[in-house]
């Protein structure tokens, strides 16, 4: 058993979330009881993740997608009302850290990604920052784009989109989880032989294309399906809690 606030305290010196400018509220947004017995950790906070966690008897859930987005609806209407009525009723925490998660170079969505794809980490995709979003490394051998995906969609168990930008083998580099694909033009400069991210736009393929640039999208969640209960896990070890991983599956 561990305090909520032992809990919470523990996560932030993990993550950080103060040295990130997000999108959203990162840490505790949702106080429920004062004890915590059993933590659930999930991609996403949506109502069938808050279901299993009450199946479950959780007294916290920790997420990466969390709630409060920046220039969402602000009113306690609709879907947002039902899904903080059932955490609330049922003394539920929320925690949520959405870039911190991302970002934490043994724990977050990019690493333990790099960990699944067996890719050997070499910087970081802005180089120039102390807390990279995305990363940069290498393959142990190099092989064609199609045999690359082809291994992403063994680790991922999901076919993931490829845009192949000529015959050149994948050897070098870059991927960032989500919805990242806006990072295709740092990955240019860096002049690796492909981008991997979760999702796609229409401009990603052009961008790809003319910079011969191969292009691997791999889904949003399945690319983020690692993060959170890696650090969940982590918390719950050191602070002598149970811990159940929930994947609610979503093909987006």
């Amino acid at each position: 058993m561990a305090d909520l606030a032992e809990l919470v305290a523990a996560a932030d010196r993990l993550l950080e979330p103060r040295a990130f400018k997000d999108y959203c509220p990162n840490g505790l947004q949702v106080e429920g009881r004062a004890t915590v017995h059993r933590l659930v950790s999930g991609v996403t906070a949506s109502q069938a993740l808050i279901e299993r966690a009450i199946e479950l008897e959780a007294d916290a859930i920790l997420v990466h997608h969390g709630y409060f987005w920046r220039g969402e609806d602000p009113r306690v209407v609709g879907m947002k009302r039902r899904r903080l009525q059932r955490l609330l009723s049922h003394d539920i925490s929320l925690l949520a850290y959405h870039l911190p998660l991302d970002a934490h170079p043994e724990l977050g969505n990019n690493a333990r990604l790099g960990e699944v794809l067996e890719l050997e980490v070499t910087g970081g995709l802005q180089p120039d920052s102390e807390r990279p979003i995305g990363l940069v490394g290498r393959l142990a051998e190099p092989m064609p784009a199609a045999a690359f995906a082809d291994h992403v969609a063994r680790r991922l168990q999901r076919r993931p989109l490829l845009v192949e930008a000529g015959e050149r083998p994948i050897e070098t580099l870059a991927w960032c989880t989500g919805g990242a694909q806006g990072y295709i033009e740092q990955a240019v400069e860096l002049g690796v032989d492909a981008y991997l991210t979760g999702e796609v736009s229409e401009q990603t393929v052009h961008v790809a294309r003319e910079t011969g640039l191969h292009f691997l999208a791999a889904g949003h969640h399945a690319t983020e399906r690692y993060g959170a209960p890696a650090v969940a896990d982590h918390l719950a070890r050191q602070l002598g809690i149970e811990h159940y991983f929930v994947d609610i599956d979503n093909p987006a």
